[in-house]
């Protein structure tokens, strides 16, 4: 599925993300400034948080509490290599039934789990964002 959107209508895409998605690890590929953020921010709105949504560029990972579920916001942009993410337990977070909103994975490939659902955010020449999501599906990305 794709769906093009601009800021005006972010409510809008977070809603097609959640709609199309088949379970709870979203991987958001896209290059630096194109919005990962900004949809995360929405997406976890629309899941029912609403505090403060921060990227987690230096932790790597936090944590929003919404009633019993929990929401697991993950920024791989500064890691070097998959050991640096072993040592914070990334495995436990990502084989549980929570969701996984995650920043970069690609640079945690080997890690990840074999059914995910994956987001493409691309820039479009007018500012308006687009999003390619393929949902649930096996991916050797």
């Amino acid at each position: 599925m794709t769906y093009t959107y601009d800021l005006s209508s972010l409510p809008q895409a977070a809603t097609a993300v959640l709609t199309s998605v088949s379970g709870k690890t979203l991987l958001f590929y896209g290059t630096m400034g194109v919005g990962k953020t900004t949809l995360i921010k929405e997406i976890t709105k629309q899941l029912g948080y609403h505090g403060v949504v921060s990227s987690p560029t230096f932790s790597l990972v936090n944590e929003y509490n919404v009633n019993e579920e929990l929401i697991y916001h993950f920024d791989f942009y500064r890691i070097k290599d998959e050991k640096e993410v072993l040592d914070i337990g990334v495995e436990e977070y990502l084989y549980n039934t929570h969701w996984n909103l995650i920043e970069w994975p690609e640079k945690i490939s080997n890690l990840l789990p074999k059914i995910k659902n994956e987001i493409f955010l691309t820039q479009n020449n007018d500012g308006t964002r687009t999003l390619k999501i393929i949902a649930g599906e096996e991916v050797t990305s």
